[in-house]
């Protein structure tokens, strides 16, 4: 999946989460409730997984181009 498909379904995920959330405390539903607590905060765990991903391949990059830099 790339970068913008991951981006879409975390917010997606995030909406329907927050939506079943508040369907939830709306019909008295906790098991709803509940549900869409956990759809919204596994989609932020998943954006804030991402982000260090792409913050550490980042790092990695700039090592690898100063050893670049370094041999030539």
């Amino acid at each position: 999946m790339t970068h913008v498909e991951n981006k879409f379904e975390n917010v997606k995920n995030k909406v329907v989460g927050k939506t079943k959330e508040a369907v939830g405390k709306t019909t008295g539903n906790e098991e709803t409730e509940l549900r869409g607590k956990l759809q919204s905060k596994k989609a932020d765990l998943k954006d804030k997984f991402n982000e260090t991903k792409e913050k550490i391949a980042g790092k990695i990059n700039d090592k690898l181009d100063e050893k670049d830099q370094d041999k030539r």
